[in-house]
């Protein structure tokens, strides 16, 4: 049986510990020192890399797959309209508001009190828990510095405020630069080659091209304009205008793909700023999304980009509380929440052949 009150109960504790220290990404020294504490309290050894903190089942064979359990302990910054403090824990009604509460503090917290509960059982799997940083800013020094270091993995479960369903698919990221040139004169004249009208053309390209390959989780590609900039002042003509395209891509297209194909049609300078952020999805009939469906889960495409567009391996995301509270004032996860996960997690991971 399990224990699920206790494992709960041990689970906000932590949660409660981690939202009183802040965690901003690249930030996330103090909280890494604790969690490790933590969890070496507990009897558990871990291995570290910069703020990366992990632990790998004490009976680990090389002739089973691994389960690699992964969530991630930086924040944004609080936003604008607190009226609770950010990172003193506050207990309210069967909830527990606090800064990284509901992402990802949450499936942090839930996942090592099932890799607690599960590694000491047999299984025909290996499993690893991960608390990985700078995931809120796809920085390099997390979770894709810490990969090459574990063993290899067949499947990756991905802690992220998913109201525990599975999401099967997500959205990749691609930022790319755009840059036209001109050539500066008087405004008062007929001179100079105004770089702004340059980019007209580009610009209403992105807003309405279509990309013929849509995903039926993810839909199609989408493209947006975000930012611009050009000009000194009102009286001299630009010759250069600048502006940054939000690229999400589907899992029918690598960034790379859907670069070379905007090079073709635009005439503008383009630059993407990485390539490194793909969709990435897992086959409906995976056994872990097969088994979350018999206990009626709903497989869905996620918008949202997480770590998984760093993984190379299977992947689902999935955890406790809702993605429209995350990096909101007065951001919560209800304790009812996390008692799920623990119990739903466990449910299909004890005995899942892969």
């Amino acid at each position: 049986m399990i224990d699920l009150a206790y494992y709960t109960s041990e689970a906000t504790t932590l949660l409660n510990s981690l939202i009183g220290i802040p965690s901003l990404s690249r930030e996330e020294e103090a909280a890494a020192d604790f969690l490790q504490n933590y969890i070496e309290e507990t009897g558990i050894m871990t291995g570290r890399s910069g703020n990366n903190i992990w632990c790998i089942s004490p009976m680990f064979d090389l002739n089973k797959p691994t389960i690699l359990l992964n969530s991630h302990i930086d924040t944004v910054k609080p936003v604008n309209g607190w009226r609770k403090h950010p990172f003193t824990p506050k207990a309210e009604n069967g909830k527990i508001y606090g800064l990284g509460s509901n992402d990802a503090c949450a499936s942090v917290v839930s996942l090592f009190q099932v890799y607690r509960h599960l590694s000491t059982t047999e299984q025909a799997y290996n499993l690893i828990f991960l608390a990985s940083c700078e995931e809120e800013v796809s920085g390099k020094n997390g979770i894709e510095s810490v990969l090459p270091q574990l063993p290899p993995i067949a499947l990756g479960i991905v802690g992220e405020p998913t109201e525990m369903q599975p999401a099967i698919a997500e959205k990749g990221l691609m930022v790319v630069d755009v840059t036209a040139h001109g050539k500066a004169g008087h405004a008062a004249r007929n001179e100079g080659d105004n770089a702004i009208y340059k980019v007209l053309e580009d610009i209403r390209w992105f807003r309405d091209y279509r990309f013929p390959k849509e995903s039926p989780l993810l839909g199609p590609v989408k493209m947006s304009v975000t930012q611009i900039n050009a000009g000194t002042q009102h009286n001299v003509i630009p010759d250069i205008c600048t502006f940054v395209v939000d690229i999400r891509s589907n899992e029918c297209y690598s960034n790379e793909e859907l670069f070379n194909e905007i090079s073709t049609h635009i005439k503008s300078e383009a630059k993407a700023r990485s390539f490194r952020l793909n969709s990435s999805h897992i086959d409906a009939g995976h056994p872990f999304v097969r088994r979350a469906i018999q206990l009626g889960r709903v497989p869905f495409g996620s918008p949202t980009l997480s770590d998984q567009a760093l993984m190379k391996f299977p992947s689902v995301k999935m955890g406790p509380g809702k993605s429209s509270r995350s990096h909101t004032a007065d951001e919560y996860i209800m304790v009812s929440e996390i008692e799920e996960a623990i119990g739903l997690y466990i449910e299909l991971l004890d005995g899942l052949v892969i």
